[in-house]
Parts: C-alpha cells; structure tokens; sequence
C-alpha cells in the first residue's frame, strides 16, 4: 500500500462524502402561496446545499398537486425516505387553505415515516432568499388591502434574524414605520411596491421579481438549522401561523356576540 497502513478499517476514497453525508437531509413543503414548492436540502443555511427543488405556480389546488410532487422530486432525486432525516412545512403567515394542506400532508407524512416535524415562517424562508447588511422587510399579500409583514437583520453567521414581530397591517402603516433604506421582498411588492416607491422614494428598495416568492429550498435550509438544535414540533399539537383570524373564524364570532 505504498507504506500507508490503513487504520480502524477502510478508509472512505472521498472523505468528504462522508461528511457531507453526516449534515441532515430536509424535504421541504411550502404551500402559502399559490405556488406549491418542495425541495430536499442537506444541511443547514451556513453550510448546506440544495439537492433538489420543484416549484409549480398553477391554478390546480395544492392537494391535487403536492403529493405528486413529492414522489417526482424523491424519485428523480434518487432518494428514498430512509435517507430523509425531517420533515420541514411552511407555517405561515400565507393563505390559509394552502397552510391547513401543508400542515395536514406533513402530519400524514411524518406520522407514516416517523421522521421529525419542523415548522418554519414563510417571512424567515423569504428573508433568506435576500443578503447584505440592510434592514429587509418580508412581505406577502394578506388580502383585505393588509399585508403580512417582518423585518429582519443578518447575523455575523449569515442568518437572517427577526427584528421585531410578525404582523398584518397595511401598506400605508408599514410604510410610516420606515425611516431608513429597506430592502422589500415578497409577493406584496408585486401589489404595493409602486405606492411604496412613491411614498419612500430611496428608502424602498425592491429586491429582484425572482426572490418574490416562498422557496422551499430556503425553508429546508433553516429547518436544518433547527433540527441540529432539536428544534421539533410536535405533530399532535403543530398548528399553522395565521397572524389573524379567517373569515369563518370572523363570521362565527360575531354570530356568538
């Protein structure tokens, strides 16, 4: 052997395989948009990677696509669901239906594979898809002229971190808040960004159209970070993050009044 004695068994021919290998393996569902998207990742935001992602923006229901999604990306991936360490779902803010099917297919999913549930804001996963030092603001439609809105700051790791709360409020309220250049990302740019243009003239600032929607890919990357700090949800008890209450929830309400 060229006088190198191997030791404590065979040594693996490419090493870093191996340590590749040792990072966890997330697939990630995100339906709190119109837009289904599922990926697997390995690892976690800092030194992860992407292995595989599907996005498909239809007008076909989420429950008639997301399974099928899942199949294609495992199969065409080459990966089966013992190699799958979690399970990652966006828990909102997003549109309601698509968030009870998510959470119910990750519940299903989790329950028949046994692997760990984790749960990820679709404002962090839309934070991560931008970069740099200035404050971003994360924003999605919420409907009823209100946006869902989070403003976050990188950390020294890379890690886009909360600065403040999530709320819905509208584009009007947000936009008194502002006194400083922030980077706007999510589909709510799409809506208001002209009316935000207008009244924060170089305080607003948009990120590209491509970053707008949710990406599951960000949301496994995160969901990496939390499974390696035991981060899990229990699926008997996970529940989406609505922000405010549905229309259903609003009618039944004032009809006990």
């Amino acid at each position: 052997m060229n006088g190198v004695q191997a030791k404590d068994g065979p040594v693996s021919p490419e090493p870093w395989k191996d340590e590749e290998r040792s990072q966890p393996l997330i697939l990630a569902i995100d339906t709190a948009s119109s837009c289904s998207a599922v990926a697997l990742t390995r690892g976690s935001v800092v030194t992860g990677q992407v292995v595989a992602s599907l996005s498909l923006n239809s007008s076909v229901t989420h429950s008639r696509r997301l399974l099928t999604a899942i199949d294609w990306l495992l199969s065409e991936s080459g990966t089966d669901w013992q190699d799958v360490d979690g399970l990652a779902v966006s828990l909102g803010p997003g549109s309601f239906t698509g968030l009870r099917i998510g959470m119910a297919t990750a519940k299903g999913l989790v329950t028949a594979t046994q692997k760990p549930l984790l749960g990820v804001s679709t404002l962090d996963a839309l934070a991560l898809n931008c970069s740099g030092e200035r404050l971003i603001c994360a924003v999605l439609d919420a409907r009823k002229k209100e946006v869902y809105a989070c403003f976050y700051r990188y950390d020294l790791q890379g890690i886009p971190r909360r600065d403040g709360s999530i709320r819905v409020l509208s584009p009007q309220r947000l936009a008194e808040e502002i006194q400083q250049p922030v980077l706007f990302v999510g589909d709510a740019v799409m809506l208001y960004g002209e009316f935000w243009q207008e009244a924060l003239g170089t305080r607003f600032v948009s990120a590209p159209r491509t970053l707008h929607y949710p990406c599951a890919s960000a949301l496994g990357l995160l969901a990496g970070e939390m499974l390696q700090q035991d981060q899990c949800l229990d699926p008997a008890t996970a529940a989406p993050l609505y922000v405010r209450a549905s229309d259903a929830e609003l009618s039944l309400g004032a009809v006990a009044r």
